[in-house]
């Protein structure tokens, strides 16, 4: 275990008759925290266990997650994306995967806190330029149409919560971590 690098796990607790504006960013929030929680602290070691017989290590997901909040963040702003996703590289979607156990507890935690803080920004800004039903900033390429920004928050809470089971399973295995939400 390493203590020199700590994610922020504090979950704000919303009124409950909150609007959905505010409730969408609390559950993102929420799931972020939690992810954040399972992946905490942990030295390379730690981070690159996985459990057999996949293999998926709480690095891989910790880069993962970085490259799909950048991913997002493009929705909201339309500008190139940051690290992860700007590496040439980043164009092989096992890359993420496969590079993370390169990468040092610190890389890896500073990439994903990093992608978090700009696609929260992005979110903000966007949000109150004009809500949750604007259109994204880029434009599918089927059918010329773009999703809503609500759409983009949801698909992004998705994909925390499909990774947050998981985190949850390697960190048990790790170091015997359970529990649902981050002691505050």
């Amino acid at each position: 275990m390493t203590d020199d690098i700590v994610l922020s796990t504090v979950i704000h607790e919303p009124s409950m008759t909150a609007g959905e504006v505010e409730m969408l960013m609390f559950a993102l929030d929420r799931s972020r925290a939690t992810f954040a929680w399972k992946c905490g602290g942990l030295d390379a070691a730690g981070l690159n266990r996985p459990q057999p017989p996949s293999t998926l290590t709480l690095a891989g997901l910790l880069k993962h997650m970085a490259a799909v909040e950048e991913r997002y963040t493009i929705d909201f702003t339309g500008e190139a994306p940051g690290p992860p996703l700007d590496a040439p590289e980043a164009a092989d979607p096992g890359w993420v995967w496969r590079s993370a156990a390169d990468d040092s507890p610190a890389e890896l935690y500073g990439l994903w806190q990093g992608a978090v803080e700009r696609s929260r920004a992005a979110m903000a800004k966007a949000l109150a330029d004009g809500g949750l039903d604007q259109p994204a900033k880029y434009t599918a390429a089927a059918d010329g149409t773009s999703p809503n920004l609500r759409r983009i928050v949801v698909d992004l809470h998705d994909e925390y919560a499909r990774h947050v089971g998981h985190a949850d399973l390697l960190r048990e295995a790790v170091d015997g971590l359970t529990g649902e939400d981050p002691p505050q």
